[in-house]
């Protein structure tokens, strides 16, 4: 996330049914990928504060969601990174994608949602004490109005993807693909692509987070932005610059927990990833 008063990234960050499940309606006609203009990797804004799209989402109803980091949606310090206590935006609050933000000035607006979901809010809702959802769980979803869906597509510019949605984690290591789009870049989308090295996953994190080096790190904007693995599937949300013991690294939110979180506790019915329409495609 990035404000004009913030210039850093936080740091040191199914139940049975009875009855047969509703039919989910079909997938929308989504925007071709070298056109449309809401897709992974977009700006998003919520209150002056722009951070990247992650992956796209529907429900069983239909609906279409961008997820972004919930951090980004937060009303506190940088430092404010326990999502069980952090401040936050409401539901409802309206999100905007933008194209060509710059720190002086937003760019062009190309949609308004609506803040659907946030795992903070939701953490605190339910009264979370587990301290690994407390630190990593950094989700949230933007519901997009259905006018503005035809302007969709779910793919991850440059890498193509996402495939699916990774559930083993990384090992020291393993090679990651992210796209990210801070307006500290002023436009140059040639910067966005980023690669990286998985720094081995801590068993400590339980799973929830990944940490791991990229070239260039992301910085503050990148927020919320999606890592993919070698198989193009989703491993995490970018949530942290880490500062220490690790300068420069970043920590990602392990996506297969943060979805499963929300899939059981947003009473959005039938949450699930879209993949994307376009192969993956990882230089070797």
């Amino acid at each position: 996330m990035w404000t004009p008063r913030v210039v850093a990234l936080a740091a040191l960050v199914v139940g049975l049914a009875l009855a047969p499940p509703a039919e989910t309606k079909p997938a929308p006609p989504w925007a071709a990928a070298a056109t449309a203009s809401i897709h992974p990797g977009t700006q998003i804004y919520t209150a002056g504060a722009q951070c990247t799209a992650n992956v796209v989402f529907r429900d069983r109803a239909g609906r279409v969601y961008v997820g972004y980091a919930a951090h980004c949606a937060g009303t506190g310090e940088a430092t404010d990174t326990d999502g069980c206590r952090a401040a936050s935006l409401p539901l409802g609050t309206p999100v905007t994608f933008n194209e060509g933000g710059n720190p002086t000035d937003e760019g062009t607006r190309i949609a308004t949602g609506r803040l659907a979901y946030s795992s903070w809010l939701t953490m605190q809702r339910l009264g979370e004490t587990d301290p690994l959802a407390c630190a990593y769980n950094d989700l949230a979803l933007v519901r997009v109005r259905t006018r503005d869906v035809a302007k969709v597509n779910p793919s991850v510019p440059f890498w193509g993807g996402p495939t699916g949605i990774d559930t083993d984690g990384t090992a020291a290591g393993d090679r990651v693909w992210t796209y990210g789009n801070s307006s500290l870049r002023f436009g140059i989308t040639a910067l966005s692509p980023h690669t990286g090295i998985s720094l081995g996953d801590d068993a400590a994190d339980g799973g929830w987070s990944h940490p791991l080096y990229t070239v260039t790190p992301g910085v503050p904007g990148d927020s919320g932005s999606a890592f993919l693995s070698a198989d193009g599937t989703a491993i995490g949300v970018l949530s942290t610059l880490g500062l220490a013991p690790l300068p420069a690294s970043n920590n990602i939110g392990d996506l297969a927990h943060e979805l499963g979180y929300a899939q059981q506790h947003s009473g959005l019915r039938g949450l699930r990833l879209v993949k994307g329409t376009e192969p993956f495609q990882a230089p070797l």
